[in-house]
């Protein structure tokens, strides 16, 4: 959640207290505050993280899940090899 969307939310909730509408400026201010705080400790505590923090960790792991799938790949090669007594097909070496 961004911080546009907290203070949203807070400001929508203080606006939706009943006698709120037109009263004490104060009083509404403190209120959002309030639920701005509330609401950012709720947050924190679900550890919640953005959309592009996600991608970003989704790109990572798509990465990491072709590397192993090569690496499997690879290794296989080199088992068949080993029980065959010769190299394996790709012996060439692996560079990153």
């Amino acid at each position: 959640m961004t911080a546009n969307t907290v203070d949203e939310l807070a400001r929508k909730l203080a606006e939706s207290v009943p006698g709120m509408k037109g009263s004490v400026s104060t009083l509404r201010e403190d209120l959002e505050r309030s639920f701005r705080a509330l609401l950012d400790s709720t947050f924190e505590r679900m550890e919640l993280v953005t959309r592009e923090e996600f991608d970003v960790q989704r790109k990572v792991l798509e990465r990491t899940r072709e590397k192993l799938s090569a690496l499997e790949a690879r290794l296989s090669d080199y088992e068949g090899a080993d029980t065959k007594g010769g190299k394996p097909e790709n012996s060439q070496p692996h560079s990153d």
